[in-house]
């Protein structure tokens, strides 16, 4: 009796478990993917290993979510297949369901690349079967310290993902912690960085910049800030980086590429996704780049009635490990074009309206991340909401609220504070004197009367992811909420 291969079943019985987590409303969006890891644990390498142009992975501890959509929804844009996990499901369980999702019944999935968010801990697993092509490292904060303890420890982890890229790592040059990650690049690999203008830095300290002063790992950042060098904060000492952010404008951001200046209009909202753009286009350079060195064809978006064009050979490395010289690509106006399109990921500065009035959901999970989304959202004119949850997919530990300055919001107050840890997030307010009009531990019952409350007045709402999920699930019960996809 002949037995059908695993690649015929595993998507199969893949189906049935989505269908079946559907039906029940138990397992959630990552239960197909666990069921496949049971029956089938060489299905994540055999799918991914096949994409003719591998694997962009990115992790960090802020921005993983729209850096992947606007890679993403670029690549489309320049006529590349693309296969992402839009969800945020950012484990690789929740990447196992995403490919059961999109492959056929063979277990081929149509794609040219993959672009996929892993969260810190589970790219190390990612990289276990899997090794990307390309690597994105952002950032490295103090963050769910009850999951990943100390923030070396985190910046370790994202180093053995650098040490498992086969191609190109790009790398935050304002990370001490992460330019560092350069030494764990294998040889032959092409490090290539991103970064600020001078005059900008201070919109975005590291978390050395932040807990400067306190007594806080003074030793360790001493240690990691030699370890870095030569990238010197500030000056000429600085690494080299294909992109920088250099200003920063109303929906409009200009950014220094090659040395050469290019402005565009962007759908983005805050400036820290303004910087997540340079990661971003680093990266998509970079695959261009390579695509064009081994002469493929490459379909590029020109509008209605565009053909294709045919790369000439550039060379993108130069084998050591270090950052190499930039070619100017040809394909950069159409990748500058490409960013203008991209729309705020679910939940990362996304507007819905409800019934007229625009109500902007504002992800936040540390220090840096609550103070860039408060400087870059004025809440004069607002009404805000704060919504803190504590489950495992916020981090157990609510300590890091302390680290936030809110004394920017003592002159409009604060509307409504809800979720698990509510009380926490009132007395943290209460200590800057900010003004509080109600505290409502159920979130749901919260957020409906915080949307419905002063009419055509718009609202900030700031929560924690699980916060953010249940919020988004109220809003869609009285607006319309769009998918979390990829694209416009």
């Amino acid at each position: 009796m002949a037995f059908a291969p695993m690649g015929v079943i595993t998507p199969a019985v893949g189906r049935m478990a989505s269908a079946l987590s559907r039906l029940t409303r138990h397992g959630g969006s990552a239960f197909p993917g666990l069921v496949a890891e049971r029956i089938d644990p060489g299905f994540l390498s055999r799918t991914l290993d096949r994409l003719p142009c591998g694997v962009v992975l990115v992790s960090g501890t802020n921005g993983k979510t729209t850096t992947t959509r606007m890679i993403a929804t670029m690549l489309e844009e320049l006529g590349l297949r693309v296969f992402t996990n839009p969800t945020g499901s950012n484990f690789t369980r929740g990447v196992v369901s995403a490919l059961l999702g999109a492959v056929d019944l063979r277990g081929r999935l149509d794609a040219d690349i993959a672009v996929l968010e892993l969260d810190e801990a589970y790219a190390v697993r990612f990289v276990a079967q899997v090794r990307p092509r390309y690597a994105v490292l952002l950032n490295v904060l103090r963050d769910q310290l009850d999951r990943f303890g100390e923030i070396d420890h985190t910046a370790d982890l994202l180093g053995r993902v650098a040490a498992a890229t086969t191609g190109v790592v790009v790398l935050n040059r304002e990370d001490p912690r992460i330019a560092a990650l350069a030494s764990r690049a294998a040889t032959g690999v092409d490090v290539r960085y991103f970064g600020l203008e001078d005059r900008l830095r201070t919109l975005f300290p590291s978390d050395d910049d932040m807990h400067a002063g306190d007594g806080t790992d003074t030793a360790d950042a001493a240690d990691v800030a030699d370890a870095a060098e030569p990238t010197g904060r500030t000056g000429a000492g600085r690494l080299p980086a294909d992109v920088t952010l250099a200003s920063v404008g109303d929906h409009e951001a200009t950014f220094m590429v090659d040395g050469v200046e290019s402005t565009t209009d962007v759908r983005l909202e805050g400036v820290y996704n303004l910087f997540n753009a340079c990661a971003a286009l680093t990266v998509v350079r970079a695959v261009m780049r390579e695509l064009r060195s081994t002469d493929r064809i490459v379909p590029v978006s020109h509008g209605p009635g565009s053909g294709t064009e045919t790369g000439t050979g550039i060379g993108n490395g130069n084998g050591n490990g270090n950052a190499s010289t930039s070619v100017a690509s040809p394909y950069d106006d159409e990748i500058m074009r490409a960013l203008s399109t991209v729309t705020p990921a679910f939940g990362r500065g996304e507007s819905i309206d409800v019934d007229g009035t625009p109500v902007e959901l504002l992800l936040v999970k540390n220090p840096m991340g609550f103070r860039l989304s408060l400087a870059s959202f004025p809440p004069q004119g607002h009404d805000t909401m704060i919504a803190i949850c504590d489950e495992y997919a916020d981090g157990r530990d609510m300590s890091w609220l302390w680290d936030v300055d809110f004394r920017s919001l003592r002159d409009s107050g604060v509307a409504m504070v809800s979720g698990t840890r509510a009380w926490d997030m009132a007395l943290r307010l209460d200590y800057d004197e900010v003004p509080i009009g109600d505290v409502d531990t159920d979130l749901e019952s919260a957020v409906g009367r915080f949307v419905r409350s002063s009419p055509g007045t718009p609202k900030h709402l700031y929560c924690t992811y699980t916060a953010m999920l249940r919020a988004r699930s109220v809003l869609s019960r009285v607006a319309s909420v769009a998918d979390a996809g990829v694209g416009r």
